[in-house]
């Protein structure tokens, strides 16, 4: 069987009937399951509604071509509702064979899927290369009580691993023995009375691995291995903090960007009225729609937003049609930025993101709501949040733990005791926040400060820098100044210490490398709570 390489991409994937006659052949051991078979249902519609989507976007285009053409075809009605089966049909005739076509299972080392209908898929993800675990539900699953499975591992930006559709409980359990085997809890394969572990497909009719032989032991549709006596039970976790939706929506509302479209929209009014022209006004339509949907699918991304802590990791909770729970083990996060707008001074909010491997650059409508840790919450909670990703910073006491923070957040040069900050040549460069550029320096983490009117702070734990950048653009070179910036994993959070004196930023470029080569060599390991004899 193919297994990932040394590099640590986990989910590694093959296709072709010949690859996935080896990997049956190489492990015979696996119990494979199938999904709920609902879950032909809940894919299929999206077919349905975009067809009719494209359908109804071409009739609309010219109203009365198609009242015309009702007219040619109002004795043939019923090969319209023949086309409109026939889509349906094909739409869930093609999502039921694709069900029929895939099956997962579990070890304690990885999680295989085995998928695809005209070219088979097999994927592998590493369960000590896991980044988060998220159960997805989206609006349809959500009425049959259904959800999804997404294990984010350590690759490129098709890296997940998605097991769906599964009942509300099954995925429960399967969370919780995946994290439990992620974390190095190997969990006992007591077997059923009266059953046995699957017999192995024959190796050379691949083509029927998840539907034939190998489902002939698997348990029944839609059962997880959670569900088995033996497997980790689920993990308590204790609530930190939650968002009410009054604060949710009063922070949208201070967004500058809907007030510039409502000053926009205003101004077109006033404009519409003195020439009386209503098209000016339509022209204006796509870009107040790319406003009230950005709004909208903000606030439904992060609605509802809890986040608790459980000894598998940061459990996160949210989303208003889409609900999505996401766990992420001890040590995924890889860097943290706290953002502060100028119209959220007054009470104090700032917004809290992280990069995970494996989030990447997001996913469909939640895409930025899954790399959101605190979406809007007042100091206190957003450096609580911090404290769940990084609960050390190795600054010393509490209190100088704490003035530091405080420092990093809304210090400048006048102020600073910790952070060495642009010198004053770089006013040119920035003049408004070249007091606010810096740096400083703990025994876990390198904290990068910027930003004037949108503050902006970003913590990179040491083991987690994955590479480091000097940058010198040709004003920088006439002034003596230069960038230092911390590549870090896909994400929102890009960590740089802008505009520092060249010298000064040559020796953090030095230092930081030995010191994230040191905190790797003492990292914890990836399975967290293996014990090391």
């Amino acid at each position: 069987m193919p297994t990932t390489p040394p590099s640590g991409r986990p989910a590694t994937r093959h296709d072709g009937a010949a690859d996935a006659a080896a990997g049956g052949a190489a492990r015979d051991d696996l119990r494979w399951r199938r999904v709920h078979p609902v879950t032909p249902l809940v894919r299929g519609w999206a077919v349905v509604v975009g067809a009719l989507v494209v359908v109804g976007s071409q009739v609309a285009d010219d109203v009365q071509s198609a009242a015309d053409l009702a007219g040619r075809i109002d004795g043939l009605w019923w090969k319209v509702v023949l086309v409109l089966l026939l889509i349906v049909g094909i739409a869930f005739g093609y999502a039921a064979l694709a069900w029929r076509m895939t099956a997962f299972a579990v070890d304690d080392d990885a999680v295989h899927l085995r998928k695809g209908v005209l070219f088979r898929q097999q994927r592998h993800a590493r369960l000590d290369r896991l980044q988060a675990v998220d159960v997805r539900q989206p609006l349809l699953a959500r009425l049959f009580g259904l959800a999804e499975l997404r294990l984010e591992v350590a690759g490129g930006t098709d890296s997940a691993v998605a097991i769906g559709f599964l009942t509300d409980a099954d995925a429960g359990h399967l969370r919780a023995d995946l994290l439990a085997r992620a974390a190095g809890i190997k969990a006992a394969r007591a077997a059923t009375p009266g059953t046995g572990p699957a017999p192995a497909p024959p190796a050379g009719d691949a083509a029927a691995t998840p539907e034939g032989s190998a489902a002939e032991g698997a348990a029944p549709p839609g059962t997880a291995p959670g569900t088995e006596p033996s497997e980790a039970p689920e993990a308590p976790e204790r609530t930190v903090y939650e968002v009410p939706p009054s604060r949710l929506l009063a922070s949208l509302v201070r967004l500058p960007g809907l007030w510039l479209a409502v000053l926009l929209l205003a101004g077109l009014g006033v404009v519409v009225t003195v020439t009386r022209n209503v098209g000016i006004l339509m022209s204006a339509l796509p870009a107040v729609l790319g406003v009230g949907g950005y709004l909208f699918q903000r606030f439904a991304g992060e609605f509802g937003f809890r986040a608790a802590l459980s000894p598998d990791g940061i459990r996160l909770r949210h989303g208003l049609l889409e609900t999505r729970a996401q766990t992420i083990p001890p040590g995924r996060v890889q860097a943290v930025s706290l953002t502060q707008g100028p119209w959220w001074r007054g009470p104090d909010w700032w917004r809290v993101r992280v990069n995970v491997a494996g989030y990447g650059g997001g996913e469909g409508g939640n895409g930025e709501s899954q790399n959101v840790l605190l979406p809007v919450g007042p100091r206190s909670e957003a450096l609580t949040a911090v404290g769940l990703v990084l609960p050390d910073l190795d600054a010393g006491d509490l209190d100088t733990t704490l003035a530091l923070l405080d420092e990093a957040l809304v210090g400048d040069a006048r102020t600073d005791r910790w952070f060495l900050t642009s010198p004053r040549r770089a006013r040119l460069l920035d003049p408004w926040s070249w007091r606010r550029n810096g740096y400083a320096v703990t025994g876990r983490a390198l904290l990068a400060r910027g930003g004037r009117f949108v503050r902006r702070l970003e913590v990179v734990p040491h083991e987690r820098t994955q590479s480091l950048g000097l940058e010198q653009g040709p004003w920088q070179r006439r002034r003596g100044l230069a960038s230092v910036t911390l590549h870090s994993t896909p994400g929102p959070v890009m960590p740089t210490v802008q505009h520092m004196d060249a010298d000064e930023a040559a020796r953090l470029l030095a230092e930081q490398s030995v010191r994230a080569r040191a905190a790797r060599a003492h990292a914890t390991p990836e399975r967290w709570m293996e014990d090391p004899r």
